[in-house]
């Protein structure tokens, strides 16, 4: 499995059975970010933001020529691929202030991931249940509308993930009010890393000891 990163909460993950992008976005006064084009046979979007939902920016494949499109919770199976949507919130006030938000879990390639989309809430013991222990973690951590770092990182030790991808921090030309990578990295131990270009993840090569992994975004 390949996973690449182009801002925001968007990924590309090419799994043997089909390719998912996440969280798609628009390019807004906030994210002033251009949209990649991508390709992809499922797209996955937690909430109806602009800065995640632009699937119409996406293409399909030779083998689904129109993306099969989860915005909501639920159980699917798509090209080989499951994917569970759990309902939780963008906020700590039950989505009054910002609405609801999606948590994905996307099995491929043997593999387990959780998306946690624009997650601001803490999340309570059934839910945490469901998710903990996956593979591959992306998780908000630059605040302000999203858990911050501290938050972040407390979530990632109550999870147990093998490896961890934050997103939705800030980046150059984009998501000013958004807090850097730098700050969730500060906090959990790292302030020495590299950006990696693209995570390669094998089920038989998963490490021992929990990763974070900083994705360079890709133009």
């Amino acid at each position: 499995m390949e996973i690449v990163y182009f801002g925001q909460s968007c990924f590309r993950i090419r799994a043997k059975e089909a390719t998912i992008v996440t969280d798609p976005f628009h390019t807004t006064e906030y994210l002033s970010l251009k949209p990649p084009k991508l390709e992809a046979d499922i797209i996955t979007v937690s909430h109806s933001h602009e800065d995640h939902n632009n699937v119409e920016s996406v293409s399909g494949t030779v083998n689904r020529p129109k993306p099969f499109i989860i915005d909501a919770p639920g159980e699917y199976e798509v090209s080989g691929v499951s994917v569970f949507g759990f309902g939780a919130y963008h906020d700590k006030q039950q989505g009054k202030e910002r609405g609801k938000n999606n948590i994905f879990i996307i099995v491929a390639d043997g593999l387990r991931l959780v998306h946690l989309g624009d997650l601001g809430q803490k999340l309570d013991e059934k839910l945490k249940e469901e998710v903990s222990e996956p593979d591959v973690l992306f998780v908000p951590v630059g605040g302000k509308v999203t858990l911050d770092s501290s938050e972040a990182v407390d979530l990632v030790s109550q999870l147990q993930p093998k490896i961890v991808i934050p997103m939705h921090y800030r980046l150059p030309g984009g998501n000013a009010e958004l807090d850097p990578v730098e700050n969730f990295m500060k906090e959990i131990g790292l302030e020495q890393f590299e950006q990696v270009e693209k995570l390669s993840v094998n089920l038989d090569k998963l490490p021992e000891e929990r990763e974070i992994v900083v994705l360079a975004k890709r133009a």
